[in-house]
């Protein structure tokens, strides 16, 4: 996965954990959500289900991230 420019710093403010089509949207990635949605079913980016419902683990990337760096 490209991340490269991507940084915890493009994350603050952000919920803990949000709907992948809203996260796609604030990583500015809202014009190709279905990338987003590969890097969840490759295992890119932590997920939670809640419900039906297939959630971005914001705060678990911050923190993989910031391990990283």
């Amino acid at each position: 996965m490209d991340m490269e420019g991507f940084g915890p710093e493009n994350l603050i403010g952000a919920p803990p954990i949000m709907p992948w089509p809203k996260f796609a949207d604030w990583i500015g990635m809202g014009d190709e959500p279905r990338v987003v949605e590969s890097w969840i079913q490759r295992g890119y980016l932590p997920t939670k289900k809640i419900g039906k419902r297939q959630m971005v683990n914001v705060a678990l990337l911050v923190r993989q991230l910031l391990e990283e760096e």
